[in-house]
């Protein structure tokens, strides 16, 4: 019996009833504002009543704690040493929010030690009543990023009106359509609407042209260039928080919305395990 073999049979016996929905947020490149749409998608999410855990996967430039002006003590890496446990490095930022942090390095994929994973995994449980864990991924098309956007349910490409950046990601959708059939994207710091759209279409025609599997890339939303979000990144708040009229957190809400329909409509045929000890598992089947 191989490792995978071992921990879906830990596994079986520790189904949770709650069903926690995966939402990994990636781009192409760095610096297209992917940490603070985690974040401010996050928020939204709570601030709506569901319970939501905001994990800080982005290996080597986690900074999540930055952009939500929390200390961090310790982190993902720390419990898979076996320093503290998972419930020990949860930071809770508000109400039905929770900061899960992750590592500034990548020894984190070095742990698949047997015995560690099992102690993980039973850890996990104290996690299992979150409606979301939004995944806050690493830029570009590496190993590392893959790993979390296989094992998660829903995938979030972001990008910015910069041709290296949309050419980016165009990169990092024709690598994940090959696991994942659905791709969600958000346009960030766009001048309006119709700017996003023109951006969105054109990427979908490429796509469609090169990628000779089924793929169903979809406008999530998008986020225009306001200096609000901008004053808000500097002071280390969320926009949603301190603009909840402005355009960019009118379009969040908006994008929320809308994956929030989508993800009804599919529970109905979910039968994968729902929590994050199952998705930890995923996690560790790939290694």
């Amino acid at each position: 019996m191989d490792q995978a073999d071992k921990l879906r049979e830990l596994m079986s016996s520790n189904k949770p009833a709650k069903s926690t929905h995966f939402i990994a947020i990636t781009s192409g490149k760095g610096g297209v504002g992917k940490s603070t749409i985690s974040a401010n998608l996050a928020n939204v999410l709570a601030k709506n009543g569901y319970k939501v855990g905001l994990f800080d996967a982005d290996i080597g430039l986690a900074n999540l704690d930055v952009i939500l002006n929390v200390k961090l003590k310790k982190n993902l890496l720390n419990v898979l040493k076996g320093e503290c446990e998972l419930k020990d490095i949860l930071i809770k930022v508000k109400e039905n929010l929770i900061l899960i942090p992750g590592d500034s390095g990548d020894e984190i994929f070095k742990f698949n030690d047997q015995f560690i994973l099992e102690r993980f995994i039973s850890e996990a449980s104290v996690l299992d009543d979150l409606d979301f864990i939004i995944i806050d991924t690493g830029a570009g098309i590496g190993s590392n990023t893959q790993v979390f956007l296989q094992a998660c349910d829903e995938i979030i490409v972001v990008t910015v009106p910069d041709p290296a950046a949309i050419t980016d990601a165009y990169a990092t959708i024709k690598v994940t359509s090959k696991m994942k059939k659905n791709i969600y994207m958000m346009l960030n710091m766009v001048k309006n609407e119709t700017e996003a759209v023109r951006i969105f279409e054109n990427i979908k025609k490429v796509a469609k042209a090169n990628i000779p599997h089924e793929l169903d890339l979809e406008l999530l939303g998008y986020i225009e260039l306001d200096k609000m979000v901008s004053k808000s990144i500097k002071q280390r708040t969320l926009f949603s928080d301190d603009a909840p009229h402005i355009s960019p957190s009118i379009e969040l809400k908006k994008a929320a919305s809308k994956l929030l329909y989508k993800l009804e409509r599919k529970v109905l045929d979910d039968t994968q395990d729902r929590s994050f000890s199952g998705f930890f598992k995923r996690l560790v089947e790939q290694f």
